[in-house]
């Protein structure tokens, strides 16, 4: 009895308290809830369906911080090679023709050696930089011109959309010859040395015999790494930036994820929704995961905290009798701004790439891996080592000889030094082994201490694994700074410098 009794006091008094609180929420738990980020999906819908058969606009880009600025390019904006031979494929039988987009700046020199072939990122086209058909900015606009990071001044730089986009080149989203309709999922498996090979039949129609270098970030890092590997001696120079020579299972993790939520949105409909609906919800969600792993946790911490997005004016703002506000209702749709942030980039990129070629893509860049053992399994025989000298920068090339020019060949390996790992990867003499036709093609890595999807052990990797196989011309360099793994975007200064210094 005298527990009952001492109780009651605290439950009334408990009662009446939480009664008075919660007064004006009490009416709201009546209601139904809504979701706005839910209805966003079904509000979609509904503006492609009156949008069929014209081109969708998409929300531009944010502008609360540094972010690339990719676009859908018109196609009067790019060039067109077409090849109508088959291309061996890696993984399937020939391509039986195909067709590869690219833009260039800068002049090409009488003797064709001055070329650089730009590599680019997974859903990047063609448009590193603005031409006079396409005055918009590029991805890499900072990065492209007189006295910048690729010098028009000196060099013609290539710029490809890869075989299996959707930006102007072959993809699951061109028309099959033997059908007249999109290839969608019949459309073959491909690898990266693939994409290369296409690159290189557009080389071989524009006359072009060898390149200066081979430059790429991200994927194009594994491009202009297989570029080298495949045609040691039509390559002068490699530029890996923020790459990989093996695809790291935590990489391959994450890029699942996004095939995973993409493959189950219903209007993908095992790749044929090109008639009909496209998966816009499975992109958007696709997008969100690849947002997490393109920047880094002390940049967001930076740029948006743990900060909620402003209250709409007209909002109610409950308050407790005494006339203190309530504490903020949080909400399950995008609250935090960082939550915002990844919606909008969900948002704005959804009806900008084809679902198809982010997958097919995506799973090529899994597949890579330049250990000896699994080129093995591919049937791909090491080419040898280029014999030739490598080449001098047309600046040189320009001036009488003179001590300079064997001094430039003996300066090409610098490097930030790293500790040597205290557990070297089992996987490290494969991929020494594997590199093997580099051994004598110089090669910039840089790699950014932030970046969580290509971490910097792995640029580290790479620049051993080609110590191991005898190259002495590796420059390294390590950046730091908050942008992660986009820095190669974003980082005008030092990656330009890096890139600058090294191709001079």
């Amino acid at each position: 009895m005298r527990i009952g009794l001492a109780r009651r006091p605290r439950s009334c008094r408990a009662s009446s308290s939480c009664s008075t609180a919660s007064t004006s929420r009490a009416a709201k738990s009546q209601e139904v809830p809504s979701f706005p980020c839910v209805e966003a999906h079904a509000t979609r819908e509904s503006r492609i369906r009156t949008s069929l058969g014209s081109s969708f606009s998409t929300a531009s880009p944010s502008s609360s911080g540094p972010e690339p600025p990719y676009a859908r390019p018109n196609p009067t904006s790019y060039k067109m090679y077409h090849h109508n031979q088959p291309l061996p494929l890696t993984y399937a039988a020939p391509l039986p023709s195909f067709d590869i987009a690219y833009e260039t700046w800068g002049t090409l020199s009488p003797a064709k050696d001055n070329v650089i072939l730009l590599h680019t990122g997974l859903s990047a086209s063609s448009h590193a930089a603005s031409t006079e058909a396409n005055p918009a900015e590029g991805w890499w606009e900072k990065f492209i011109g007189p006295g910048r990071a690729l010098d028009t001044n000196q060099f013609f730089i290539i710029c490809t959309n890869v075989l299996g986009g959707c930006y102007g080149s072959t993809g699951p989203s061109s028309i099959d010859p033997a059908s007249g309709k999109p290839y969608a999922t019949r459309f073959p498996v491909l690898s990266i040395f693939d994409m290369v090979r296409a690159q290189f039949c557009l080389l071989d129609h524009l006359g072009i015999d060898s390149l200066y270098a081979s430059v790429g970030s991200s994927m194009g890092a594994m491009q202009s790494l297989a570029a080298g590997w495949l045609y040691p001696e039509r390559v002068g120079k490699v530029v890996s930036i923020s790459g990989t020579a093996r695809s790291s299972p935590s990489a391959i993790a994450m890029r699942f994820a996004q095939r995973s939520v993409l493959m189950a949105d219903p209007n993908w409909n095992n790749g044929f929704y090109y008639d009909g609906l496209p998966p816009h919800t499975g992109m958007k969600l696709a997008r969100q995961i690849a947002t997490i792993t393109y920047r880094s946790g002390p940049e967001w911490d930076q740029r948006f905290g743990r900060k909620f997005r402003p209250l709409p004016e007209s909002a109610e703002q409950p308050s407790l009798p005494d006339g203190r506000p309530l504490p903020r209702t949080p909400a399950l749709c995008p609250d935090f701004l960082i939550e915002t942030y990844l919606d909008h980039q969900g948002e704005q990129f959804c009806l900008k790439y084809d679902a198809n070629s982010l997958i097919y893509i995506s799973k090529a860049m899994d597949l890579f891996d330049l250990t000896a053992p699994a080129l093995a399994d591919l049937h791909l025989s090491h080419p040898p080592p280029r014999r030739s000298p490598p080449p001098l920068p047309p600046s040189l090339r320009s001036s009488p000889i003179s001590p300079a020019h064997a001094y430039y060949h003996t300066s090409l390996s610098h490097s930030k030094s790293h500790p040597p790992p205290p557990n070297p990867p089992l996987h490290l003499p494969d991929l020494a082994e594997g590199l093997q036709p580099l051994a004598n093609t110089p090669t910039l890595v840089l790699g950014v201490q932030s970046d969580i999807l290509f971490p910097v052990e792995q640029q580290r990797e790479v620049a051993d694994a080609l110590r191991m196989a005898g190259n002495q011309m590796v420059s390294y360099f390590e950046l730091g700074g908050v942008w992660g793994h986009d820095t190669f975007l974003l980082d005008v200064q030092n990656v330009g410098g890096a890139i600058r210094g090294f191709l001079s």
